[in-house]
């Protein structure tokens, strides 16, 4: 009797394992993500930190951009969005804002969202 009861559980293992191999690698795969999603985080926070230095000595606009680019050489520069450096118009002793916006292209497979935008700021003051 217990023999007829093991034979049918041959293919159990089988069964569990296409359950939870599709679970599995979708949490694998948002591991990784995150981890891409954390790099660009990192990476653009340095450049906003390098933009605000160059806005905070008196550098130009285009001063500015060419600063941050240089900051994220590891990432694609055709995803990284125009830096929005606040105000137009500085002097000496006045606050100057560098927001930097990166999208990050997701690779999930059957996850809607496509991609996200990472983006830091700084606030300095002008020498």
């Amino acid at each position: 009797m217990i023999r007829k009861l093991r034979t049918r559980e041959h293919g159990q293992a089988l069964v569990e394992m296409a359950l939870v191999l599709p679970i599995f690698l979708i949490l694998m795969f948002g591991v990784f993500e995150m981890g891409f999603i954390g790099y660009a985080y990192i990476t653009v926070s340095y450049a906003a930190g390098e933009g605000g230095r160059v806005a905070s000595l008196g550098g130009n606009d285009d001063q500015i951009k060419t600063a941050i680019e240089k900051a994220v050489t590891t990432l694609d520069l055709a995803r990284l969005k125009d830096p929005e450096i606040t105000p137009a118009v500085r002097q000496s002793g006045q606050n100057v804002t560098v927001k930097v916006t990166y999208t990050v292209q997701l690779n999930i497979p059957l996850i809607i969202i496509d991609s996200v935008d990472v983006s830091s700021s700084i606030i300095m003051r002008m020498e």
